[in-house]
């Protein structure tokens, strides 16, 4: 079946022209040094257990800075250099370094006596203790509730949100869930997904506290509860089974005496070269564990339908006693699941409004730029850390046991700004091309009364010229093409997100699933798509409908790769009249509905556009839809 199904008509739907520039790609950036080979660094590592012991023998391990890790953001296929990350076509932007004053939650307690005479203080003490003994005779009649399970362990006024919970045994998890039938609904799948991973916590009173604002740290006290989604042995199968590539797949780290050091030599990451620096005290971060890991790709793609953002991964492999990375803050928004282990945290305060939120990463801080810590705190497998962007953080490994955690993040450039960035250029050649006015020429002598050295001028020629470019500033927001704006927001979206995982049951169902095959020079086991099929998107964020110039698009993920930006979006252009059929069937989701019910007048339309679709994997049958003829 051909992709392109010739244009019949043009359409007045959208306005938006889109900008054909690639995303953003990934590059290797940073200070280069040259790595460490593994004996050299095992000699380094005799040295510094040498100087650990002498330490010890006077009293002073306790003394040592504490163990830093970086998480690197979101973006699935990720290269890291000395100074942080860099992506191509930004450029890096670190504030300057400032000392945080420490934080201080509350005020002191005043105790003051007035000055009034000595009779009226001794009376009103009498006042005070019977008053006490009241409020201690009621409390007798109306003991106060024990505090359950799973509520906060402070108040809102705290700089970060704890949660204890004792229920996690009640909670099933999606990494342990039998695949059978299909995802009937991704979006209420999503929405279990992401309950599942703040619980106790409601999802509501997360975005409305939490979100953004500050950390959360949830103790659940079970082991298991984090379980299925990544482990050492996966680790060490990928290295075996796959090429990873040092730099471009896995880092090895470590950050010792306020050094931050990437020991990365060329070439592939061979089990036995990782295992040995390993053993010589660098940490190993997997970059986009989902490329490898069944499971790491199914939760990232379930939660990216939630957030409406791209959601990546990278596991963190600390050997005891060690540290990886420098304290630092991300652009994104990370959720730490422990998974093996123990591992020491300590997160810090934006140190100014500048870095609240920031669209970039930082580079690295020394102890002295970061303040006093608002949680140090020990994760164990089945806990949960979230911290916002800006939150600057470090850890360590216990001295006792190893640590191997997952960082899933999300919401890098993903904001109001973002969106801004496309609606004002369109609405800018909208307001061109509409409005004369825009047009006109500025004043022949504006240069004499604008600029910087003219900014304290008393001049009404400068008042009104500051007048005029106010009210076209204001009329420019009727110029703003909302909807196609949010439309290629969602393209540059959907080029980073993952392909959908399918069941066994969806892919038996599916074009993957269909048994075509040649059998003594005779195909059998073709496509039967009839007018009575009933059909579905396979999820709902799978496909979109974009307007480009006169032009109609469906985008779609379904041949997207599970390495970050490994195959191009390959949208397929549609006539007008087959937009409305189209949209029929993604506001029809989750529900079947069959191909004769699309809104097309002809029937050989209709099995067309269920063809092409069907053969891209957008949408999936009820039932297998190959027959053995």
């Amino acid at each position: 079946m051909a992709q392109n199904i010739p244009t019949k008509r043009q359409s007045a739907f959208g306005v938006f022209v889109k900008s054909k520039v690639k995303g953003p790609t990934i590059q290797q950036t940073g200070a280069t040094k040259t790595p460490k080979t593994p004996s050299k660094i095992r000699r380094l590592s005799i040295r510094k257990s040498t100087r650990k012991i002498k330490h010890a023998l006077k009293g002073k391990s306790g003394s040592q800075p504490v163990a830093a890790h970086k998480d690197m953001p979101v973006t699935q296929n990720t290269g890291q250099g000395e100074e942080g990350v860099k992506l191509k076509g930004y450029k890096m932007k670190t504030s300057p370094a400032r000392v945080q004053e420490p934080q201080r939650t509350g005020s002191p307690e005043e105790n003051s006596i007035g000055k009034g005479n000595i009779k009226t203080n001794i009376k009103g003490s009498q006042n005070v203790q019977a008053g006490q003994k009241f409020q201690e005779r009621i409390a007798t009649q109306h003991p106060q509730k024990r505090k359950p399970f799973g509520i906060e362990d402070s108040d809102d006024k705290t700089p970060v949100k704890r949660v204890r919970s004792d229920t996690a045994k009640s909670v099933q998890s999606p990494a342990k869930a039998v695949d059978v039938g299909e995802v009937e609904d991704s979006t209420e799948e999503a929405e279990k997904m992401f309950e599942w991973l703040i619980h106790p916590v409601k999802k509501e009173k997360f975005f409305s506290e939490l979100w953004e604002k500050k950390p959360l740290l949830v103790k659940r006290h079970l082991e298991s509860y984090n379980d299925g989604w990544f482990s050492t042995e996966d680790l060490t199968k990928i290295l075996h089974e796959n090429d990873i590539q040092f730099g471009r797949n896995l880092d090895v780290t470590t950050y010792e005496g306020g050094q931050r050091e990437t020991h990365n030599p060329p070439g592939r990451a061979n089990p036995a070269v990782v295992w040995d620096y390993y053993q010589n005290g660098c940490s190993v971060r997997l970059l986009n564990p989902q490329t490898y890991s069944q499971g790491v790709w199914r939760l990232c793609s379930t939660l990216q339908e939630y957030f409406s953002s791209m959601v990546g991964a990278n596991i963190y492999l600390t050997p005891p006693g060690t540290q990886g990375f420098a304290p630092h803050y991300d652009d994104i928004e990370a959720f730490v699941l422990q998974l093996e282990g123990k591992k020491h945290w300590k997160l810090y305060s934006p140190r100014n409004d500048a870095e609240k939120l920031p669209r970039f990463s930082s580079g690295n801080f020394s102890q002295e730029e970061i303040g006093e810590a608002i949680l140090d705190v020990t994760l164990e497998p089945g806990d949960l850390l979230y911290f916002p962007r800006g939150t600057i953080h470090q850890a360590s490994a216990l001295p006792d046991t190893h640590s191997l955690h997952i960082t899933v993040s999300t919401c890098q450039r993903n904001t109001w700004g973002d969106l801004m960035e496309k609606l004002v250029p369109a609405a800018l050649t909208m307001a061109f091309s509409e409005d004369v006015e825009f047009r006109q020429a500025l004043p022949r002598d504006y240069l004499d009364y604008m600029g910087l050295a003219n900014a304290d001028l008393d001049d009404p020629r400068r008042k009104a010229f500051l007048e005029t470019l106010q009210s076209l500033l204001s009329r420019l927001v009727n110029y703003v093409p909302v909807d196609a704006g949010v439309d290629q927001k969602a393209v540059e979206f959907m080029r980073d997100c993952l392909p959908p995982v399918f069941t066994k049951n969806e892919r038996a169902c599916s074009i993957y699933g269909c048994r075509t095959r040649l059998e003594k020079g005779r195909v059998v086991g073709s496509v039967d798509l009839k007018t009575s099929t009933p059909v579905k998107l396979i999820r709902k964020g799978a496909a979109r409908l974009v307007m480009e110039g006169e032009q109609v698009f469906l985008y779609h993920v379904l041949e997207n790769a599970r390495v970050y930006h490994g195959a191009e979006l390959q949208p397929i252009e549609v006539p007008p009249e087959a937009a409305p059929a189209i949209e029929y069937l993604m506001h029809s989701y989750p529900e079947y509905v069959t191909v004769d019910s699309f809104p097309l007048d002809h029937q050989q339309d209709k099995i067309d556009l269920a063809m092409l679709m069907f053969e891209k994997g957008i949408i999936i049958a009820q039932e297998p839809a190959s027959v053995d003829n």
